[in-house]
């Protein structure tokens, strides 16, 4: 079970229609138990070796699977392979470039094609996860639903998303509150969908601290 999936049955949520961008094996899947639990799901995910994968294993499932890449242009991207990490080559920063230090070659690089998100989302999701290795920023610019919960990944060891501000001001501007934060993901949900209390925030603290140490740890190993 995922901690998403956990933390949101504890607070008695139900969702109709959940998205992950961003998918790599489905078994990493962030909407996993949702999509177990009948929910439909929307999967967008752009390496095609994967998407395969995640068609046989979703078969016969409430599932729609969209082989694309998100960004902010329709047309064709270039991704550089590195496994879970594969990431757009024109993004400034990525998790592979800032923690493993990736070094991109043609050999590693394919093309795929692009989308802007307002193409797959028909206003309808409740639950958006989005972990597209730096772009995440482009899922939220061209966004039509207005989900109660939004996970994206913003940060990870040496890693900060490059569009951090953007997401930030966009949240703010469109009512979302933060609630909690993995080793790399924030999760935030529209004003008024429950109550933030002083134990999401403790809790909130501590990942915070812990989150800080291990990375001064890792810049230090690395100097």
């Amino acid at each position: 079970m995922t901690r998403l999936y956990e933390k949101l049955q504890a607070r008695q949520l139900r969702f109709a229609h959940v998205c992950e961008v961003g998918v790599y094996l489905p078994e990493t899947s962030n909407v996993l138990d949702f999509v177990r639990a009948g929910v439909r799901a929307t999967l967008v995910e752009a390496d095609p070796d994967t998407v395969e994968k995640i068609r046989a294993e979703f078969t016969g499932l409430n599932v729609r699977v969209c082989p694309v890449a998100v960004w902010d242009t329709t047309g064709t991207l270039q991704l550089s392979k590195a496994a879970s990490s594969t990431f757009a080559t024109a993004l400034p920063s990525s998790p592979a470039l800032e923690n493993d230090r990736y070094a991109i070659s043609q050999e590693t690089t394919f093309e795929v094609p692009c989308v802007r998100f307002s193409e797959l989302d028909d206003g309808t999701i409740d639950l958006l996860s989005i972990d597209i290795e730096g772009a995440e920023w482009y899922v939220l610019k061209h966004l039509v639903s207005r989900p109660g919960v939004l996970s994206i990944e913003t940060h990870g060891k040496y890693y900060t998303n490059p569009f951090l501000s953007d997401i930030t001001a966009w949240l703010r501007e469109h009512d979302y509150e933060f609630w909690y934060k993995d080793s790399s993901d924030s999760v935030y949900i529209r004003r008024g969908l429950f109550a933030v209390g002083w134990l999401d925030k403790l809790e909130t603290k501590r990942a915070e601290l812990l989150i800080s140490w291990k990375k001064a740890k890792r810049v230090f190993k690395r100097h």
